[in-house]
């Protein structure tokens, strides 16, 4: 079950004016607008409309937090664990599909960043669009146990391939700039031709008097 408050950020005795702020917040920072139509993206907007839905309805939030209590009552009072968090592969190329694997334990709230709320064990595919600037993109993996309040963390950490296909194709398509041919003329600035007309006629007249004296 999905604890909306953890994924809201506030606590469970939150007012509604918290409430609304933590929607306002969240739905601003993950509005599909912003994300080029990113899956990622409209995955959190959506679920920040769910827990919005619920929560800011007194009857709703009345029956969703028995069902919580329950749900946290089964939970042992056991620290959380993550036995396994890996990736079939690290080395990827921008744009390329992997496929992750978890499985925590004495964890009811499994957060996935930058996916959001998982279940406590499961598989995803996911699709590695973005690199920071030295090639690495990062996936954080929360498991809590929000009876004890206590949070255990892994990571997989996942270097870009560079692909020489993508980057040849690319520079064939860049504009090519032909040199001049070796006995094409050589233009001037009309500037630079009256200048010399001007310097040519100095000389001439300095020649000149310079001769009869």
């Amino acid at each position: 079950m999905k604890d909306y408050y953890y994924f809201m950020g506030i606590p469970k005795d939150a007012s509604e004016e918290e409430v609304r702020k933590a929607y306002r917040k969240l739905s601003l920072k993950y509005h599909p607008d912003k994300s080029k139509s990113d899956p990622f993206f409209e995955n959190r907007f959506r679920e920040v409309r769910e827990a919005y839905t619920i929560l800011i309805d007194k009857d709703r939030r009345t029956a969703y937090d028995h069902l919580l209590n329950l749900e946290q009552k089964k939970i042992p009072a056991l620290p959380p664990r993550i036995t396994s968090f890996h990736a079939n592969k690290l080395r990827v190329i921008k744009g390329e599909e992997v496929m992750i694997t978890w499985q925590t334990f004495n964890a009811d709230v499994v957060k996935i960043h930058p996916f959001g709320l998982q279940k406590s064990y499961g598989e995803k595919r996911i699709s590695i669009t973005e690199f920071d600037e030295e090639g690495k993109f990062q996936l954080i993996l929360n498991a809590t146990n929000s009876v004890l309040n206590q949070t255990v963390a892994s990571g997989i950490s996942f270097r870009e391939i560079v692909d020489l296909n993508k980057v040849l194709e690319k520079k064939d398509k860049e504009p090519r700039i032909d040199s001049a041919p070796a006995d094409s003329e050589i233009q001037l600035p009309n500037y630079l031709k009256w200048g010399m007309v001007f310097l040519l006629i100095l000389l001439f007249i300095i020649y000149e008097v310079c001769g009869r004296n």
